[in-house]
């Protein structure tokens, strides 16, 4: 009989809020996977010796942890080797068509995996590694390459060096939306069949539902009105804080209407921006902004507010909007790149830099109560379709399609259906 085929994910991070929809897609996948008993296959997590309780509720089943033991004695240097963009340099050829002089760091696989017996390698962020194993890698999104202004020129050439040396290593690129895979393809001009959509789920559906309980304790522990805005994103320039703030602001002075907000994430060094508007702008007493929250925090956000509201400039695909849909709260989101897609007839859409057609979504939003209740209906409509447990067999039949495993219906099914967003 031949021993089981390995898949190795890579899930080297640490838990705290600051890998956003990484962690999110991580946590996804473990959950995903662990559902699946009716396959051979064993999936092992790559994590940092010691830095896995994060992701260890989501990980039973066939799955399982691997961790590079630390050397005894004198400790190794880390893993990164610099190659100057030069083919003799260059032992995979993925690095010679940039601009000369440029030094790049590729880390490089410390051989963890290779003594694994691993098959597959599933890059599930930006960050992998140089490995002669075949691969699956996420760019997520080329956000750099669409508003640069955010990025220094040093993090621009180095991001695009890393993404399109990955891509051409990998054996399937991997993306959550049409528009995403279009724009992986147009920019770094690879094969078309190389890129695959595979949607992912809102991580809600991997946690319990919060009780009555949980919904009063969040009420008390932030002070929440009876009804407020939400936002659920870390604070990085490009998810338009300031932007909604302004829409607030513009609702206010125009229409008397004063909508409290509330908001949640990670908070950036563009933070202070974004309090120093929200002072400028009047609103000091109407918006909060409350860091990281606990996940059983943040289901229980999405149930006591009014409304959801996305302003954000540029998402390969939203996994609040998803959370919205599944928690039954009735969303608007600006209309950039997979976003109305993914929205569908279930959310109100806007432009980000629009104000006041942004204010007029949320005055909508929070003064129609039939609207609500009609987006509510729709997006619980739209979201069911869509799981982990559906997403991970997407990837299953990949990971048997690349190493030249036995096929089932399920799997041909699965890969060749057409993408959903």
């Amino acid at each position: 009989m031949e021993r089981p085929l390995k898949i190795c994910l890579d899930a080297r991070l640490k838990s705290g809020g600051g890998w956003g929809g990484v962690e999110q897609f991580v946590i996804g996948m473990a959950d995903g996977l662990s559902r699946l008993t009716d396959g051979q296959e064993e999936y092992l997590f790559l994590v940092e010796e010691g830095s896995h309780e994060w992701l260890a509720p989501f990980v039973g089943g066939p799955c399982r942890f691997l961790s590079p033991k630390k050397p005894a004695g004198k400790p190794r240097r880390p893993g990164r080797w610099i190659f100057r963009l030069f083919p003799s340099r260059d032992p995979y050829g993925h690095l010679a068509d940039l601009a000369g002089g440029l030094t790049a760091k590729f880390p490089r696989s410390l051989g963890v995996v290779e003594r694994a017996a691993v098959d597959i390698m599933h890059f599930t962020n930006q960050g992998a590694f140089l490995t002669a194993i075949p691969s699956i890698y996420h760019p997520h999104d080329l956000q750099h390459l669409h508003l640069p202004h955010f990025f220094t020129p040093r993090v621009r050439r180095e991001r695009d060096a890393r993404y399109r040396s990955f891509c051409r290593q990998a054996r399937m690129v991997a993306v959550s939306s049409s528009w995403t895979r279009n724009d992986v393809i147009r920019q770094y001009g690879l094969p078309e069949g190389k890129v695959r959509v595979v949607p992912l789920a809102p991580l809600l559906s991997a946690y319990d539902i919060p009780g009555a309980k949980d919904l009063a304790s969040a009420r008390r522990k932030f002070s929440l009105p009876d009804a407020f805005l939400f936002y659920p994103a870390a604070t990085w320039a490009h998810k338009n804080h300031v932007g909604l703030l302004e829409a607030l602001a513009s609702l206010k002075e125009s229409h008397g209407l004063e909508v409290p907000a509330v908001f949640s994430g990670s908070l950036t060094e563009y933070f202070p921006e974004i309090r120093r508007r929200a002072e400028e702008l009047g609103l000091s007493e109407q918006v909060r902004f409350l860091g990281f929250v606990t996940s059983l925090e943040l289901q229980c956000l999405y149930r006591l507010c009014r409304c959801v509201v996305i302003p954000t400039r540029f998402e390969a695909a939203s996994f609040p909007l998803w959370e919205a849909f599944l928690a039954g709260a009735p969303a608007a989101c600006s209309n950039v790149t997979s976003l109305p897609e993914q929205a569908g007839d279930a959310a109100l859409v806007f432009d980000p830099d629009d104000r006041e057609g942004m204010a007029d979504a949320v005055r909508r939003l929070w003064i129609e109560h039939p609207l609500r209740e009609r987006l509510i209906r729709r997006g619980k409509e739209n979201v069911c379709r869509f799981s982990w447990e559906k997403t991970a067999r997407i990837f299953r039949a990949h990971y048997r399609r690349i190493a030249g495993a036995p096929l089932t219906e399920e799997d041909r099914a699965l890969i060749e259906a057409p993408p959903v967003l």
